[in-house]
């Protein structure tokens, strides 16, 4: 497998229907994202920086990229070393201010659970470190990602409902 991968999106400013950049209040924010193969997304700026607050905005999108890509790590470690993941969820924050002249991000807090039907917590409870090493996103922002997770053992009726019908 190559070691160099690329991405790539079309941004295109739909709020330009709305009037040009006149003035610094009075423009629309809101554009659309298209990835080759999947549905377009209408994005905007964050509602603080007079976006709509109703749709997605960049700094939604880094959460999302943060959590998943940390779940992603986590799911693949956890298939690799025999730990059977039966349910995640996560519940991420990020926390922007002003630093250095500019507003960026400054943290991250993921704070994963995981529900397993092994009996290795403490295995799993440490994939959580190795997951947050793999991440691509993690290790390509600029600020600290941290975690916070809890790793339970799945119930009888939780290991029962996931039984496929026979």
């Amino acid at each position: 497998m190559s070691h160099e991968h690329h991405f790539a999106c079309k941004l295109r400013w739909t709020g330009a229907k709305a009037g040009g950049t006149t003035k610094y209040d009075a423009y629309s924010r809101e554009c659309e994202i298209e990835i080759e193969g999947k549905p377009a997304m209408t994005m905007s700026a964050a509602a603080p920086f007079r976006g709509d607050a109703k749709i997605y905005n960049p700094e939604d999108l880094m959460m999302a990229a943060l959590s998943a890509c940390h779940f992603l790590s986590y799911a693949a470690l956890c298939a690799r070393k025999g730990i059977v993941l039966v349910g995640y969820e996560d519940d991420a924050t990020g926390k922007m201010e002003m630093s250095a002249g500019k507003i960026r991000f400054v943290d991250a807090l993921l704070r994963p659970r995981a529900t397993i039907a092994s009996s290795d917590l403490d295995l799993a409870k440490k994939l959580h470190d190795d997951a947050h090493e793999e991440c691509f996103i993690a290790s390509s922002v600029s600020f600290p990602v941290r975690h916070e997770a809890v790793v339970v053992r799945a119930s009888s009726a939780k290991l029962d409902a996931l039984e496929p019908e026979r």
